[in-house]
């Protein structure tokens, strides 16, 4: 029986929002302004983020999932199209390309890092191919906050003709190593002439929040300028005489000047839009992104070491040689068979002395709506992956030595 927690040590879940004071004042400012949508906070934040990431444009949305539909739309992918997606992600990744009609080719990972490579992108092209699919894009995961290999699979998509979305929803301050550059995770691939889009989620476990929040950046101008519509129920405010007006007597004043009221919908979309109370938050806390990507870094190399007696029971995550990741989680691999223990049996023993764990992810293509539409596809990386992946705490204000408490508790709960 494991010991119940001593009442003076505090909960650690596996992830956490980390909020200060100027955070708190951000917000109030705009709670005490008079925009609490569409207003300034969000442009700045838009601007803010592009800059850092490297991009010639950010669109601000209301979480990862919708930043995930409006790059898909915006691409023109829908029905007869197919997205091929890593079935190591969140449900968000494949069903947002669902929502727009496309069919979903999910492709294996490497089973130690949980990333998609090149050979598992191809293997998925073929397979969807053979159905009679037309694939228009590769949707790669960054996950845990490394990248996949992008050179490579940029490269794959150029020559298949096909869009990049990179879900980078785990993965911002991440740095792309590929081609001995340094790339932020987020400024785009203009190489790939179909288009390349990324997307973030700004979620509380993620390395900065909003609350809820996502985003889309990239490069391409009509491309962004199309993601910024579709945010915002395919609406402009400008006249495009070039899809006829929506009043041609009030489009234009005197001067030739939109009337103040003149808008248009040139296609449907959504209203994905991120408010200004949220924006305030996420760009508050994009000031301090270095230091929280410092501090993960820090904890992840602690870990390292702390696990390190625990081999080969216990290993932490394995890292990739092309990016400098910006660690979102700490998904240590545990061979719970050697150990004689269920994943179960050890996630309640960690929570009993305080040490709150969980699973990323159950493959996607195991889950029941994609079972009955495609059966079950074959996928063993992405089982090996799931089968031992188990998510240790991991945010900026654990203090070193909650790293300790982190392994000691694991050790005790696989003995």
């Amino acid at each position: 029986m494991t010991e119940p927690l001593p009442a003076e040590l505090p909960f650690l879940p596996y992830g956490r929002q980390s909020v200060e004071e100027e955070d708190i004042a951000a917000v109030a400012a705009v709670l005490r302004g008079d925009w609490l949508t569409q207003g300034p906070a969000v442009a700045g934040f838009e601007r803010a983020l592009a800059a850092r990431v490297g991009a010639a444009e950010a669109v601000a949305c209301a979480n990862g999932t919708a930043a995930l539909r409006l790059a898909y739309a915006a691409l023109g992918i829908g029905p007869g199209d197919a997205v091929v997606v890593p079935s190591n992600t969140f449900l968000a990744t494949a069903s947002a390309a669902r929502h727009a009609g496309a069919e979903v080719a999910f492709a294996d990972v490497e089973p130690d890092s949980g990333l998609m490579g090149v050979a598992e992108a191809e293997a998925a092209i073929a397979r969807a191919r053979k159905a009679g699919w037309r694939v228009r894009a590769l949707a790669p995961v960054h996950y845990a906050g490394q990248t996949a290999p992008m050179d490579e699979l940029a490269a794959l998509a150029q020559a298949e003709g096909l869009a990049l979305v990179e879900d980078a929803c785990h993965a911002i301050g991440t740095v792309d190593l590929s081609g001995g550059r340094e790339v932020p995770v987020g400024a785009g691939r203009p190489e790939v002439a179909a288009g390349s889009l990324t997307v973030f989620s700004f979620h509380p476990v993620k390395t900065i929040a909003a609350g809820e929040g996502g985003a889309v950046t990239g490069s391409d101008p009509a491309l962004m300028a199309r993601v910024r519509r579709l945010c915002n129920h395919g609406m402009m405010r400008e006249p495009h005489a070039g899809e006829g007006f929506a009043d041609p007597e009030a489009a234009l004043d005197a001067e030739g000047n939109a009337n103040p009221w003149y808008y248009e919908m040139v296609e449907p979309g959504f209203n994905h839009r991120l408010s200004d109370i949220h924006a305030a938050l996420v760009l508050s806390q994009l000031g301090r992104l270095d230091r929280f990507v410092d501090r993960r870094a820090r904890l992840m190399a602690l870990y390292a070491g702390r696990l390190a007696p625990l081999a080969p029971l216990v290993r932490p995550p394995a890292q990739v040689p092309w990016c400098r990741p910006a660690w979102h989680l700490c998904a240590a691999r545990i061979d719970f068979d050697a150990a004689g223990r269920t994943r179960s049996a050890v996630m309640a023993a960690l929570r009993a002395l305080g040490v709150g764990t969980q699973v990323h992810y159950i493959p996607v293509h195991r889950q029941p709506y994609w079972r009955r539409r495609y059966g079950d596809p074959v996928l063993p990386g992405a089982m090996a992956h799931y089968d031992r992946t188990l998510s240790l705490p991991l945010f900026p204000a654990m203090a070193d030595g909650d790293v300790d408490r982190v392994a000691a508790a694991l050790e005790r709960a696989l003995s």
